[in-house]
């Protein structure tokens, strides 16, 4: 992958990684800029709080910056980041179990004025799913769906085997469409009892 430093030459990924290993502190901001937008998006979506996930992000990064050199393989390194900010997302979770943490999906492109009401509709019905899976199921969908990365990348990511990866997105997949059916019902009299917590 090739990424433009300040400077505005382009320069591979694989090179900035190894100049970071090496204490190159211009290579690095150049790697953690091109990767801090996905990862913050990813963890606002696992934490729901984006003040918990600029923690996060900032305790991988910070993270990244002290384990770089025992990197071993330098294109690694985006499945890496990203572990480490899972990672960094589950203690953080762990931590702040008691509290409530609850934030809105950003509303993108939301296309004919219309539409608007469905469109909040949807996104809240999304959210609300969401919130109700596990932070480490959570993970996987927003990594895999929010994300784009491959299930081999988020398999590296997690550090879990593909095929561990696939089954528990798949349960994971099969949680958030029960939790959407749920939320459909919820606060109606036909909510169903019991079957989600």
């Amino acid at each position: 992958m090739a990424l433009a430093p300040p400077d505005g030459a382009v320069v591979d990924q694989r090179s900035l990684v190894q100049r970071a290993q090496r204490g190159d502190h211009d290579a690095f901001a150049v790697l953690a800029g091109a990767v801090i937008g996905r990862l913050g998006r990813a963890a606002r979506l696992i934490l729901r709080d984006p003040e918990l996930a600029r923690d996060a992000v900032q305790e991988s990064l910070i993270g990244a910056w002290r384990d770089l050199p025992g990197l071993r393989d330098p294109d690694r390194f985006d499945a890496w980041v990203h572990r480490l900010t899972v990672r960094a997302c589950l203690r953080l979770v762990r931590r702040e179990r008691r509290r409530s943490v609850e934030v809105a999906l950003p509303i993108e492109d939301l296309g004919h004025p219309g539409d608007l009401e469905h469109e909040v509709a949807q996104r809240e019905a999304l959210d609300t799913a969401l919130r109700r899976i596990d932070p480490e199921r959570r993970a996987l969908i927003v990594l895999h769906i929010y994300v784009g990365m491959t299930l081999p990348e988020v398999a590296a990511a997690l550090d879990i085997p593909l095929g561990t990866a696939k089954s528990r997105l798949h349960r994971s997949l099969r949680e958030l469409r029960l939790s959407l059916d749920a939320s459909a019902f919820e606060g109606t009299a036909l909510e169903p009892e019991g079957q989600l917590a």
